[in-house]
């Protein structure tokens, strides 16, 4: 072993814990759902979960997944291209991009692969990608990997800036435009319509991630883009089935059916990552029948949000602004809010504290995140929760 490095790195963690900043693991023994056992603080509210719908312990979810390890085994062992693909897959991506009302979707282990498989793919020399600058982590690190791209970031939903730059890359080819549809950090939509309208103007190519959208926004939970009604003139979607969609694994890519044999032929992240495991797969067709066959989850996630919001303003919170399941309060400082959720996590209620580098500096947060499947009375031991800590 290598004392010196080791040192370096236990220091490190230790300057961590000093500032207060030291991110804690915590470790739920039960499935993901409003109230969870975790080893560290008992039975708790969890208001920290993308389980937006309440899918991950879904009776019929759970079961698509038993059957789907039955049929097909623990997975194929390679990359899809070598040693053939599921037929499951084939279905899910077919489901996927009936869902989203694309031509064709293709499937990754993560939407960080899917983000990250993307943009290298499609953009080479003379290309040039414009990324609002408070886009996830996964799409910034997608775009850094197109290294021959042009590469610029427009101020968070200013679109006079965008289209300033839009102006400045005129000649190079294909210009893509890239947003979240939901910035998980702050609650906040895109602004899609003004969005697809200057990539229309400037024949750019539209890209959302609506990894907090799906399931959670649009009439019957086809995201973002439905909630606009933009379906049909956004050119590449990117998403994930490891949220709203049960919770468990994978992302996609949806879009053109030659969009995604382009991606099939030359995304490495595809190319070299054996396929999303067949349990994973059957879970989250099902899920997506749920979420179609349930459109009255979407309506209660909607009133459940808004009365949370709601009562935190009537206890003197001021939590930032949106349309979205995501209600964060700023709080200053990373110390302040992981704290802050620390004191929480003691009256029973997990949410979570995010700082810096997640969020720029002195705009640390407590990101509250609705769930359909929370009960009244579980959102009120919750306030009551957050009335104690915060007149602490």
């Amino acid at each position: 072993m290598n004392t010196v490095f080791e040192r370096s790195l236990q220091s490190e963690i230790e300057k961590l814990k000093a500032a207060g900043t030291y991110k804690k693991l915590r470790h739920i023994t039960t499935p993901m759902a409003p109230e969870v056992h975790m080893e560290e603080a008992g039975d708790v509210i969890v208001l920290s979960s993308n389980n937006y719908l309440g899918l991950s312990d879904e009776p019929s979810v759970i079961e698509a997944g038993k059957n789907g390890l039955d049929q097909y085994g623990a997975g194929t062992a390679s990359v899809r291209f070598i040693c053939g693909t599921f037929d499951i897959h084939r279905k899910l991506e077919n489901r996927i991009a009936e869902f989203l009302r694309t031509e064709a979707s293709l499937t990754y282990v993560s939407c960080w692969n899917a983000n990250t498989g993307l943009f290298p793919t499609i953009c080479d020399a003379g290309s040039a990608i414009l990324s609002d600058e408070l886009n996830h982590a996964s799409i910034i690190d997608g775009c850094r990997l197109a290294t021959k791209a042009r590469r610029e970031r427009y101020k968070h939903g200013d679109m006079n800036d965008l289209e300033e730059k839009l102006k400045a890359v005129q000649g190079s080819a294909p210009v893509l435009i890239v947003t979240d549809g939901v910035f998980s950090m702050e609650g906040s939509l895109a602004k899609l319509p003004q969005i697809v309208a200057l990539a229309k103007k400037y024949d750019a190519v539209s890209v959302v991630d609506d990894s907090h959208g799906t399931g959670v926004m649009g009439k019957t939970g086809r995201g973002t883009i439905e909630h606009f009604g933009l379906e049909g003139q956004v050119d590449i979607i990117t998403g994930t089935l490891g949220k709203a969609l049960g919770g468990a694994a994978g992302g996609f890519v949806a879009g053109s059916s030659a969009l995604i044999d382009t991606l099939i032929q030359r995304s490495r992240p595809q190319l070299f990552s054996n396929a999303l495991p067949a349990t994973v797969a059957c879970s989250s067709l099902a899920a997506i029948d749920y979420v179609e066959n349930h459109p009255e989850l979407v309506g209660r996630l909607r009133e459940n949000t808004r009365y949370f919001r709601e009562r935190l303003l009537d206890l003197g919170f001021k939590p930032l602004e949106g349309e979205s399941a995501i209600v964060p309060i700023i709080v200053g400082e990373t110390a302040s809010a992981i704290a802050m959720s620390d004191r929480l996590l003691k009256k029973g209620v997990f949410v979570t504290g995010f700082g810096f580098p997640v969020v720029p500096e002195g705009t640390a947060r407590i990101r509250v995140q609705i769930s359909a499947k929370l009960t009244k009375d579980e959102m009120d031991r919750a306030l009551k929760a957050f009335a104690e800590v915060g007149n602490a």
